[in-house]
């Protein structure tokens, strides 16, 4: 085939919107989270590459530092993926509806807003890096590159957030295969950049926060590029750039609760990764190498919940109230599934795991520690993560928030000062405050997801 004739069928080409309010649910919701799943294994390889490269060809003050500044990053960003959800839940919806100039008016929106939180978050992320840091306690042999790192990657932050928003549009409209595609060309050239600004360049820190800003920039270049060439609703005209307040409501109305969930929490973690900076860089080395392994465990279960929020949203859109049910109930079963499979490996290898970040004796047994006593509890997230993920499709993130910020940051945050100062300042007591508040999420999540209705909160017009 043609490169003109690849790039037509990539960005242009046959459509590849789902309408997921006819047709087999569990079909549409595997279909929808397998490329999601394997994309975001491949978004992981951004920072798993990062921290497995100067693991073993930097210092483990490098491998502590990239591994430690994941709650700075994820305050910033958490703030704008919360913020972009509300877009793809009012495209959802009024995709589901086939009220397709609303969707047209959305996607717009969401564009401007992404154009100024760009130049907002890259300043405030620059200006605010020190301030983290030293909230973190983060160790002085560890402070310069962690230090280094962050100003790189802010300072490129543009291109993760446009892939974000664009990326967000296209699964909004069921299409969950192109961001998956631009995911495995990005996360390629991460690896290759990591490598030869690190073993070649010998760059350093520096040289993979290059890499992964570079990398996320094609990512984002490539959905901006599918936007303008797509034959559907969501197609973007720079001259039509505009804000059309009534749909930046609706987008502020869902969106605002998720980024301040996600800010908080991440906030919150900022201090947690206090705790776990104050037994020193080794215990932070094997913090670091469980964290890579957790995230990849959450991903079936993120990936599915994400495929329910389309497909609630596209159901509630169309007033099809019993068959938005019927899709949790069905997207709870393959997440616990999905979570319980992917537990046996990680019991069994954890060591092995552990050690393809760093072959630090001491890394590797605190690594296995936390892997082997924490992984049990992941099936707990599946309740939280499903039902949240469908409360947020019908347009109610706000008691979702209240439950996690609850959860995540209240409670773990009084469990750690009463652990740390009155029963044991010791390294496994202070770690399972995550399965603690994990248990606490889901069971309040059960309890107020049994107590409404989801078709109360749509925001598709009736008229």
């Amino acid at each position: 085939m043609k490169f003109g004739e690849t790039m037509r069928l990539l960005f242009g080409g046959r459509r590849r919107d789902v309408d997921m309010t006819e047709g087999n649910i569990v079909q549409h919701i595997i279909l929808f989270a397998l490329p999601l799943l394997i994309g975001n294994l491949f978004q992981q390889l951004y920072n798993t590459v990062d921290t497995w490269v100067v693991g073993n060809y930097v210092s483990g003050e490098a491998f502590s530092a990239v591994g430690s500044v994941g709650p700075i990053i994820n305050m910033l960003i958490g703030f704008f993926m919360g913020l972009s959800s509300g877009a793809g839940v009012v495209i959802s919806q009024y995709y589901g509806a086939r009220k397709y100039d609303r969707v047209h008016d959305t996607v717009h929106t969401c564009i401007v807003m992404t154009i100024v939180l760009a130049v907002v978050f890259t300043a405030v992320g620059i200006i605010m890096t020190p301030v983290m840091l030293d909230l973190m306690n983060t160790p002085d042999d560890v402070l310069p590159e962690a230090r280094r790192y962050l100003t790189i990657y802010f300072s490129g932050i543009v291109g993760l957030m446009f892939y974000n928003i664009g990326s967000g549009i296209l699964r909004a409209v069921g299409d969950s295969q192109r961001p998956f595609y631009f995911l495995v060309v990005s996360a390629v050239l991460n690896t290759v950049l990591d490598l030869v600004f690190v073993i070649v360049f010998h760059m350093g820190v520096a040289g993979v926060a290059y890499a992964t800003v570079l990398s996320q920039g094609v990512s984002a270049v490539l959905c901006i590029l599918t936007l303008l060439r797509t034959d559907t609703c969501i197609r973007f005209y720079p001259s039509h750039l505009k804000v059309h307040w009534d749909m930046m409501a609706k987008i502020i109305k869902v969106g605002i609760p998720a980024a301040i969930q996600m800010t908080i929490t991440a906030f919150s973690n900022v201090f947690v990764q206090s705790y776990i900076n104050f037994f020193g860089k080794e215990f932070m080395g094997g913090w670091t190498a469980y964290a890579k392994i957790d995230q990849l465990m959450f991903m079936p279960m993120q990936s599915i919940a994400l495929a329910s929020t389309t497909f609630v949203g596209q159901n509630l859109g169309k007033n099809q109230v019993d068959r938005a049910y019927e899709g949790i109930r069905k997207s709870m079963v393959m997440a616990t599934l999905c979570t319980l499979i992917c537990l046996i490996p990680i019991m069994i290898f954890a060591p092995y795991l552990v050690e393809f970040f760093n072959d630090e004796p001491l890394i590797i047994e605190y690594g296995t520690m936390l892997l082997r006593w924490i992984s049990p509890f992941y099936v707990l997230c599946c309740a939280n993560q499903i039902l949240s993920g469908a409360l947020r499709g019908a347009g109610n993130s706000k008691v979702p928030m209240i439950i996690m910020l609850v959860s995540f940051v209240a409670f773990r945050q009084v469990y750690l000062f009463v652990v740390s100062n009155f029963i044991s300042n010791t390294v496994l007591p202070i770690a399972m405050s995550y399965p603690a508040g994990w248990l606490l999420c889901s069971a309040l999540t059960i309890i107020y997801f049994k107590t409404v209705r989801l078709d109360k909160t749509r925001l598709v017009e009736d008229k």
